[in-house]
């Protein structure tokens, strides 16, 4: 991995909620002898916090 950069941005439209991420990422690989795989695969995780959850962890 050469470079990445994540940026994330939050918009309410109305009652609905929208989660836009952009993931900005290059890989190179070389070899002189063999094979090279160069992957930009990217896991995204996105977990949503109930109410009650973030009530009691303030405590």
């Amino acid at each position: 991995m050469i470079h990445q950069n994540v940026k994330s941005y939050r918009y309410r439209v109305g009652r609905n909620n929208y989660i836009v991420i952009n993931i900005y990422q290059t890989a190179k690989a070389s070899a002189e002898a063999g094979n090279v795989l160069a992957s930009n695969a990217v896991n995204v995780q996105i977990m949503k916090r109930l109410a009650k959850q973030n009530k009691k962890r303030k405590r």
